[in-house]
C-alpha cells in the first residue's frame, strides 16, 4: 500500500510526511504532473531479522490436488 503525493506538497511537507510515513508504514510515492518520479518508503531495520513464517503468504497463484502426481509416469524417461 502507498499513497501518492505531488512534488510541491512533498517539498513543503516533507518532515511532517516522513513523520507519517513512519508512523503507518506506508511507501509515499512522488509525482510531478501527474508522473511518478520517486519512491519513499520505510528504512528497515538491519539487524531486525524478519520471520519465514509466512514469507511466501498469497504467492500460490493455482491450488488444484496437492496429492496428485506432478506429472503422469509416460511423461518420466527413466531407465526401467
Amino acid at each position: 500500500m502507498y499513497k501518492t503525493v505531488g512534488a510541491a506538497e512533498f517539498k513543503a511537507k516533507c518532515l511532517n510526511l516522513i513523520d507519517q510515513m513512519q508512523n503507518d508504514d506506508e511507501a509515499i510515492v512522488i509525482t510531478k504532473r501527474g508522473r511518478p518520479v520517486a519512491v519513499l518508503s520505510p528504512a528497515r531495520d538491519p539487524n531486525q531479522r524478519r520471520s519465514i513464517i509466512g514469507a511466501m503468504k498469497g504467492s500460490v497463484l493455482r491450488y488444484d490436488d496437492p496429492l496428485s502426481p506432478a506429472a503422469e509416469p509416460e511423461d518420466w524417461d527413466a531407465i526401467r
